[in-house]
């Protein structure tokens, strides 16, 4: 018995536990071409069309991560009197990374491609449906290029 437990114990310590790691996961937002990649690895999985800030109201760009993710919230902002006042109840799938910035769905215009917000990165509701699941907390968030005009 005894040189049955001595032989279990090595044949324990010879098996190795499988090294699983997740993927590294990172979004790029490319401002130029208004266009968001999301990799896993050096895997391109996720392509999307967005809007992003306006020249007068940029997005930030640089490198981020998700500070908190809200299924939807009412999102307020701008200023009535210039005429940039918005009341948005419901907004879908937000992903702060920066601030008061996100990547959120987006369902009061379908205008993808050309920038539209003050200073969040618009998607289509459908596309952050499938991106929202997909980030997590530590997902990188690189924003670079340079805002078409307006």
């Amino acid at each position: 018995m005894r040189i049955f437990l001595i032989g279990l114990l090595m044949l324990f310590t010879l098996i190795k536990p499988i090294d699983v790691q997740a993927a590294t996961k990172r979004i790029e937002v490319d401002l130029t071409a208004q266009k968001l990649h999301a990799f896993e690895d050096n895997t391109l999985v996720y392509s999307f069309l967005i809007s992003s800030g306006k020249p007068w109201w940029p997005t930030p760009t640089g490198d981020f991560k998700p500070w908190v993710k809200v299924p939807f919230q009412r999102m307020i902002g701008g200023d009535k009197r210039l005429g940039t006042y918005y009341n948005l109840p419901n907004v879908p799938y937000v992903v702060y990374f920066y601030k008061g910035y996100a990547l959120h769905g987006t369902y009061w215009h379908s205008n993808f491609g050309v920038p539209m917000s003050h200073g969040c990165i618009n998607l289509k509701t459908d596309d952050m449906t499938i991106l929202y699941p997909w980030i997590d907390y530590s997902t990188q968030i690189r924003i670079y290029g340079v805002t078409p005009a307006g």
